[in-house]
């Protein structure tokens, strides 16, 4: 099966709203005496795929980890649908329509796919702690409401009716990356972050899962923040481009403008190897 066809691709790239989902402003991090990042910056754009590379340790996954709260910059600010979210407690993200995937799977083993699923749509529940514990009236009621948007939705786009009931521990790999990405839709995000939701995947798997992130951008509105060293995916389905390395933004742009960037090719390759890559050797 071919990677999905970049036809929808450029139907997006002409998509042009008058500002920018999510703005990334000026980001500093570190760890001690590492600066993790510098001063990076970006913009998404709504109903765009947004990816983020960059050779091992540049940074990537600590920016999603700033957009999420669970690290808080030392400068710069993260602005979601024009609210500044960098003094926002970590616990409110997910409420505001920010959801993510981890790059090592944190699922409940021991639970069951949907109630793993389900835990994503903990955020909006609203039944009281009495009418939970007995699950009657109203706690009843909103339990089998989720479960039906759960099944009818989530579990039919991304075809996991087969395995709903067994216990997430006992998946393959690739199923239980599919089931992560199924927990972040049930919290109804505005904005998705995957971090590599297609490593350690084969060519099969790998070809699913890019189809799944299209369709949840095309067909339901979702932005996507997207973390890959799969440069194939990258560039078939990703509107724009951010390149890390070490900690600070080096180009940005479409996929095909940052695959012949040079600084790209040399943070890939090093300096050496990019310039026998310029000479097509």
């Amino acid at each position: 099966m071919p990677l999905p066809s970049t036809a929808g691709q450029e139907q997006r790239k002409d998509f042009n709203p008058s500002k920018p989902l999510l703005i990334v402003d000026d980001i500093h991090l570190r760890f001690g005496g590492l600066n993790a990042l510098s001063g990076v910056s970006f913009q998404v754009q709504p109903g765009h795929i947004q990816a983020i590379i960059g050779p091992n340790g540049a940074g990537k996954t600590c920016i999603l980890n700033c957009i999420c709260r669970f690290y808080h910059p030392h400068k710069g600010r993260i602005i979601f649908e024009d609210q500044d979210i960098s003094k926002v407690p970590t616990h409110r993200v997910a409420e505001l329509g920010i959801a993510r995937s981890f790059q090592n799977i944190e699922l409940f083993r021991g639970m069951t796919v949907l109630d793993n699923i389900k835990l994503g749509h903990h955020v909006h529940m609203h039944s009281g702690f009495l009418s939970g514990g007995v699950y009657l009236g109203k706690a009843r009621k909103e339990e089998m409401r989720v479960r039906a948007e759960i099944e009818e939705r989530i579990i039919d786009l991304l075809e996991i009716e087969a395995i709903r009931k067994q216990v997430v521990g006992t998946l393959p790999y690739g199923l239980q990356k599919r089931v992560e990405l199924a927990r972040a839709l049930a919290m109804r995000p505005k904005i998705l972050l995957l971090d590599e939701p297609m490593a350690g995947m084969n060519l099969e798997e790998t070809e699913d899962m890019a189809r799944f992130i299209l369709d949840v951008n095309e067909e339901w509105g979702v932005t996507v923040v997207l973390i890959e060293h799969d440069m194939g995916v990258v560039m078939d389905i990703s509107n724009s481009v951010v390149v890390l390395d070490f900690g600070t933004k080096i180009a940005q742009g479409s996929p095909e403008e940052v695959s012949k960037n040079p600084h790209v090719i040399e943070a890939y390759l090093g300096a050496e190897d990019a310039a026998y890559s310029k000479l097509g050797l």
